[in-house]
């Protein structure tokens, strides 16, 4: 049994939204999972022996982050200029993910990003790695290695982009299906099934796509929707049989509750009623829509409609895998829109609202008992302007805003998956 003593937050619910804040708080972790939680005195009173405990008094304990869209091969292509997304792809991604077909390359990159996503407080992950089955092999590797809880797929791509990084509709379906036997449901590990977007993928190709999901419906399904006018524009030369973008998924059997689409900025009244009647989920990315110039997201008219929305870094169109820095962001875009992101709100997003997007809220997002021991320790560097800034707030919900605002990785002091330290930064 590992005790921990701090100052900790978890949301318990989040529509409506609930949470629960201890000033003095103890965590108990047995064998990877969350035993008990609640106040000091508590305990003490229990007959718990408190010096049992790793006390950090000046710290805040809160559940690891989710991020619920990310690229694992981008990482090499995080801040490249580029005017818009479809350039930015041609320029920078494609010719990034050709290296991965080299499978010493493929797995010290995919070392680097588990410990950039562990550096950053994130426990667990929905990825896209890269349409070479070794890569994929290898980032799931990664992850088993550190009792991660982590959800990727190949990427399924037979047209409109480089040919060394084309797979065939068949093989796409083989290649998955050779994943899937091998890590869907291995420890903490499941699979995605993952055509990259519409315009990367034949319609044959995207209807194996979905034949592959009903033969595996425990798997999820992961692609990209509605993020760049150009994109949009281009969907609709590559698919012209479909009414709009959402349609082409529709269409191919890819549109259900296991479904998460990034984006969805320029979704019709139509398109957002039948993603919500299907049960699809959105992934807002704010960061990687501000640095694309995609435009801004509008969250209230998403959750208006019924669509469960998540959040995401979207590395490397986002510019880091610190769901802070995103967190900020989504402010950001929010204000822009008309709409005050409040930090509690945010947090439920990054933490539960994204195990419920990806239906693992059974088993990650908090810290109630019996949930996987997946969390980290917030504070600030010693000496900076952040810390002299946290002194200054009254409310652990001020805090967690000022967190999100100007934190990022260099603010998590340790991250533990499964009740095991992962990375002590300082």
């Amino acid at each position: 049994m590992n005790a921990f003593r701090s100052r900790i937050v978890h949301v318990i619910e989040t529509a409506p939204l609930d949470w629960v804040y201890f000033e003095d708080g103890v965590l108990l972790v047995q064998d990877g999972i969350v035993r008990d939680i609640g106040p000091a005195e508590r305990f003490e009173k229990e007959g718990f022996d408190l010096s049992q405990c790793d006390w950090r008094p000046n710290d805040l304990l809160i559940p690891g982050f989710i991020d619920t869209h990310v690229h694992s091969p981008q990482i090499d292509v995080i801040a490249s200029w580029s005017p818009r997304l479809l350039d930015w792809l041609d320029r920078y991604t494609f010719p990034a993910e050709l290296k991965f077909a080299d499978e010493a390359y493929a797995t010290a990159a995919a070392d680097d990003f588990i410990n950039g996503l562990l550096a950053a407080g994130t426990t667990t992950a929905m990825v896209f790695v890269t349409s070479f089955l070794a890569a994929t092999d290898a980032l799931f590797e990664a992850a088993r290695m550190r009792g991660m809880r982590l959800i990727a797929g190949k990427v399924l791509m037979d047209q409109n982009v480089p040919a060394a990084l084309c797979d065939t509709a068949q093989q796409g379906v083989d290649d998955s299906r050779y994943l899937i036997e091998k890590w869907h449901g291995k420890d903490r590990l499941g699979y995605a099934v993952s055509p990259r977007f519409a315009i990367s993928s034949s319609r044959a190709q995207l209807r194996a796509a979905g034949d592959l999901f009903r033969e595996f419906p425990g798997t999820w399904i992961q692609t990209h929707l509605s993020e760049d006018r150009e994109e949009i524009a281009r969907v609709r030369e590559v698919h012209p049989y479909a009414r709009d973008y959402l349609d082409v998924y529709e269409q191919n059997g890819l549109v259900n509750d296991r479904a998460v689409f990034g984006h969805g900025l320029y979704l019709s009244d139509s398109e957002l009623e039948r993603l919500a009647t299907a049960g699809g989920k959105l992934a807002f990315c704010p960061s990687s829509n501000l640095f694309l110039g995609s435009g801004l997201l509008d969250m209230e008219r998403i959750r208006s409609a019924g669509v469960d929305i998540s959040i995401a870094t979207d590395v490397g169109g986002g510019t880091g895998l610190s769901m802070l820095k995103t967190l900020g962001d989504a402010y950001k875009v929010c204000q822009l829109r008309g709409y005050s992101l409040e930090a509690m709100d945010a947090f439920a997003m990054a933490t539960l609202g994204n195990a419920r997007a990806m239906g693992l809220d059974s088993c990650i997002g908090n810290l109630e008992p019996g949930k996987e021991a997946d969390f980290i320790f917030l504070s600030p560097p010693d000496g900076s302007i952040l810390g002299r800034r946290l002194d200054l707030c009254l409310s652990v919900e001020e805090e967690l805003f000022v967190y999100m605002m100007l934190g990022d990785e260099g603010v998590i002091s340790e991250t533990f998956v499964g009740g095991r330290t992962m990375k002590r930064i300082r």
